[in-house]
């Protein structure tokens, strides 16, 4: 029976792990403290904090360098990609090199997965356990290992693609600078251009003294007058300002002496119709304006009697060769409407198979003010004015109460408190016009036709305001297309 002995037990054991070992570079003299989890997962214990991991790095630089972007002029931005793009070919050769070190550490964990291996088929009892220990732990590493070397690809990608990504960055980049460069020297060639333009003047300008000279005598005589001026506003106010005041008063008795001129050609138009007329058995007695009221009279004990005559009046044009009836306007009183502003009105008297006619002395002018308030009342929306009813349907009216006469922009309402006589918005069958016919006040009363079948004498309290209410209607029917006037008026026509 052979005996073995403990130390050459031991020996033996030593030899063969010195053997192992010496292919094998470790950190230490003995395993590293792992923990196995369920089905054999290494635990790591914690660790300090050794700082930010590369990809972590990488996404920190790229963030920064994308915030300013905006602040980096073109050539410090393409700097900075190609120290960038510098940095990512750096970490991928570190990803090559580490690559290199997991391949030499998968190597290295199964030679000594097979140095254990060896080992555990001389080993008995405890010692066996021991190694079959070790080999678990040998088998997790290399779990361990092949899962890094997962993240190790999954970061070799990011980083090829960060450094594609900034490669692409880079020549960008430089084809705007060498844009921003041609553009720059575009605008230095247009510039010297433009510079050698000048100087090419300047140079024509001083060979031609003609024009030089020219353009110095020119300066001069600006010169002299810019002097002249302030010798003037420095020494001689008070003369400038007696001028520009003499001036002022010789041009406003120029304005009195045209106004008196007018009114003197006017005196002499009336004086010489009145030496015609005195020919004329008959003769118009008023104002020719607006608001007044003219009469036929005879003048002369053989004139034959109006009452027994035919009369009409009749609008003229200023030049003559207009001449329109007047419908209605078949007695010896007419007063003017606004329709007569600007014309001549001519009375045609025939009797006993003889007509005699007579024109006033010059166009009906308008009265004063009156287009001031007319403007004052276009500016409401509805314009009210108090009348007397004379005539309803052509009869007189038997009650003088006062009605309002309310004039709107599309409509005309007679009313007396609540109740409502008429109301019709603006239609041709409407008539509106001066009444043209004797009355008691002709100049203040105006005829108005609703309708068909209604017609009413409206008496104002003014001239002026019966002139205002007929001007103000006129206009509010015309931006409704409608024309108002009296019967058989040429606008409808």
């Amino acid at each position: 029976m052979m005996k073995i002995s403990p130390e050459i037990y031991e020996t033996r054991l030593t030899e063969s792990i010195l053997a192992v070992s010496a292919d094998v570079s470790f950190a230490s003299d003995h395993f590293p403290k792992y923990k196995l989890g369920p089905d054999n997962q290494i635990l790591e214990e914690r660790r300090g904090d050794n700082g930010p991991s590369l990809k972590e790095v990488v996404e920190k630089e790229t963030t920064q360098l994308s915030e300013q972007h905006k602040r980096l002029s073109v050539r410090d931005l393409a700097s900075k990609f190609d120290k960038n793009l510098v940095a990512a070919a750096k970490l991928a050769d570190e990803a090559k090199l580490r690559e290199v070190a997991s391949l030499e550490g998968h190597v290295l964990l199964k030679k000594l997965r097979d140095a254990l291996e060896s080992l555990r088929s001389r080993m008995a009892g405890r010692n066996k356990e021991d190694v079959d220990k070790a080999i678990s732990m040998v088998e997790a590493l290399a779990v361990k290992l092949t899962q890094k070397e997962g993240e190790l690809i999954q970061e070799k990608f990011e980083v090829k693609k960060l450094a594609n990504f900034l490669k692409q960055a880079s020549e960008d980049a430089k084809k705007l600078v060498n844009q921003e460069k041609s553009f720059a020297c575009a605008e230095i060639e247009s510039a010297r251009a433009v510079v050698q333009r000048f100087g090419e003047a300047l140079d024509e300008q001083e060979k031609n003294p003609e024009n030089s000279k020219k353009s110095q005598e020119v300066e001069e005589l600006i010169e002299e007058v810019q002097q002249a001026r302030r010798i003037k506003l420095m020494h001689q106010p008070s003369k400038v300002m007696d001028m520009e005041l003499e001036l002022h008063a010789l041009r406003s008795q120029i304005r009195e002496k045209s106004i008196f001129s007018i009114k003197l050609q006017k005196e002499l138009a009336i004086n010489k119709k009145a030496e015609e007329n005195k020919s004329h058995v008959y003769v118009l007695r008023g104002s020719e304006t607006l608001g007044s009221c003219l009469k036929l009279q005879p003048c002369s004990d053989n004139a034959p009697l109006l009452s027994k005559s035919s009369i009409q009046w009749y609008r003229v044009s200023s030049d003559g060769n207009q001449r329109e009836i007047i419908s209605g306007a078949n007695k010896t009183m007419y007063a003017p409407e606004p329709f007569d502003v600007g014309q001549i009105l001519q009375a045609d008297i025939v009797s006993n198979g003889q007509k005699v006619s007579v024109t006033t002395a010059g166009p009906i002018a308008s009265a004063a003010g009156l287009e001031s308030y007319v403007e004052t009342l276009l500016r409401k929306s509805s314009s009210e004015f108090n009348v007397v009813i004379s005539q309803m349907n052509g009869q007189d009216h038997p009650s003088h109460s006062t009605h309002a006469f309310n004039v709107g922009k599309m409509r005309i309402k007679l009313c007396r408190g609540w109740i409502t006589k008429s109301r019709e918005i603006y239609s041709t069958s409407m008539l509106l016009c001066g009444v043209q016919g004797d009355g008691k006040a002709p100049a203040k009363s105006l005829f108005w036709q609703p309708r068909k079948g209604l017609s009413y004498v409206l008496t104002f309290e003014s001239e002026r305001e019966r002139n205002a209410a007929i001007l103000v209607a006129r206009k509010h029917a015309f931006d409704c297309s409608v024309m108002l006037g009296g019967p058989d008026d040429e606008i409808y026509k």
